[in-house]
């Protein structure tokens, strides 16, 4: 198995992940962001990323260009991934070890959920969610897949432990 070096991203990367959605081609934004959306509706999504609430992991190649990226917004106890790869880096595992990255990082935070939503014609991020087993509903073009999580460690999750 190939292991990358996936990184945590904070406030500065926000003109980098910009460049990172404006390079994907439009279709892929589309996929992506279930519908396509200008770059001002992009611009106002990356001004809005909460880094201290929610956690974003990249994936940056010899040239530092971020040509991967998955975004965990956490709320209560379920946390949402948005996966995205340039194209010329797909098909080796990246999507699959930055989704690993973040499902990670929220078992850590002992947040039991994790969920993907998605276009049904998303083939790539349809293999994701049956690579690690997330139970996937499908109705009207949309795809929604969950995973429940164990708990990271009775001590790690302190309070949030319900035995």
């Amino acid at each position: 198995m190939k292991t990358f070096a996936i990184r945590r991203l904070n406030e500065a990367a926000r003109a980098t992940l910009m460049t990172h959605f404006l390079t994907l081609p439009v279709r892929d934004r589309c996929l992506r962001f279930g519908t396509s959306l200008a770059p001002q509706v992009i611009a106002a999504y990356v001004d809005g990323l909460d880094f201290t609430h929610d956690a974003v992991f990249g994936l940056h190649d010899d040239r530092l260009v971020l040509v991967g990226l998955a975004h965990l917004a956490c709320k209560d106890d379920l946390a949402e991934v948005g996966l995205s790869v340039l194209p010329a880096h797909r098909g080796r595992g990246v999507g699959s070890a930055l989704f690993g990255r973040a499902v990670a990082h929220a078992r850590f935070r002992c947040i039991p959920r994790v969920i993907m939503q998605f276009l049904s014609s998303n083939v790539p991020i349809m293999r994701i969610a049956r690579r690690f087993g997330m139970h996937i509903v499908t109705a009207a073009g949309e795809s929604s897949a969950h995973l429940e999580l164990p708990l990271a460690s009775l001590a790690g999750c302190g309070s949030r432990w319900r035995g």
